[in-house]
């Protein structure tokens, strides 16, 4: 049962008042009450700039968004884990109905629960029935292009995608980057090979394609190198860049896909499971 207590306390020394929000006991914030409030004459009002940038210090450090229900490496599901929000509209209500009173008031924070998208249940279902497969090759010896490979393969493995979604290989991936460990490799650009960040993806969106145009998805967008690549026949590759291509497509299914993407030894092996169900 989730937990957590705010107090707002309005505490008074020589001219000062402070509130301090304790949301964690080890480490309060404190907040001068004279921030809050705008400057004028008579009795002053509370300032709406300030009193949203506390609320959203306040959301920062108490929501934890959920985590969907997943398969591990040796094959198990590993159950989801509910996340929390705060209730700013009824919290803002709250403070402000305290911000005056003098005193101590103790403020326990809305929440709303965040439940996972999919969920242990879910994943059991649509893993037991396999609708397309595809795997490629790749020189490992490559430790760079390898490294890119796998984060890739990672960041696409255990995706579900529900039935009228949309999948996107750069919005579930993410930009490459090196901050993000993505290394520089070679990489096609208008026919010549060059040196890029991320460089080896492209066969992960590759075998992506291959995999889940066995299973008979819509393809809605891809493209193809300038040039033929190793790993698939010509014309079955689909290339992919941040601020370029893109490999999306839609799961016209009544039931959810499951993308299982593995890197082993020198193979990306992609599975697409559905539940029974899927005709």
């Amino acid at each position: 049962m989730f937990s957590l207590l705010l107090a707002l306390s309005l505490a008074y020394s020589v001219g000062e008042e402070q509130i301090i929000i304790v949301h964690d006991r080890n480490r309060p914030l404190n907040v001068e009450k004279q921030e809050l409030f705008s400057e004028g004459i008579g009795k002053p009002f509370y300032d709406e700039e300030e009193l949203n940038d506390l609320l959203e210090r306040v959301d920062a450090s108490i929501s934890n968004p959920p985590q969907n229900a997943f398969i591990d490496q040796h094959g198990s599901i590993r159950e989801g884990v509910s996340g929390y929000r705060l209730k700013r509209e009824k919290f803002q209500t709250k403070i402000l109905e305290t911000l005056y009173q003098k005193g101590t008031t103790w403020v326990e924070p809305d929440v709303v629960i965040q439940y996972p998208r999919v969920n242990a249940e879910l994943l059991a279902s649509i893993r037991r029935k396999e609708v397309g497969a595809f795997v490629t090759h790749f020189r490992k010896s490559n430790v760079e292009r390898t490294s890119n490979i796998v984060l890739a393969a990672d960041a696409i493995n255990n995706t579900v995608v529900f039935p009228g979604e949309t999948f996107s290989f750069n919005q579930t991936v993410g930009k490459r980057t090196k901050e993000r460990g993505y290394l520089p490799a070679p990489i096609i650009v208008k026919g010549e090979l060059s040196e890029g960040i991320g460089g080896g993806i492209c066969q992960v969106s590759s075998t992506l394609f291959n995999a889940v145009d066995l299973a008979g998805v819509q393809i809605l967008e891809r493209y193809s190198h300038s040039r033929s690549v190793p790993y698939v026949k010509p014309g079955r590759d689909a290339t992919v860049s941040w601020y370029g291509p893109d490999f999306s497509f839609r799961n016209d299914h009544h039931q959810p896909l499951l993308i299982s993407a593995k890197v082993l030894e020198g193979s990306v092996v992609i599975r697409i499971y559905s539940s029974e169900e899927n005709q």
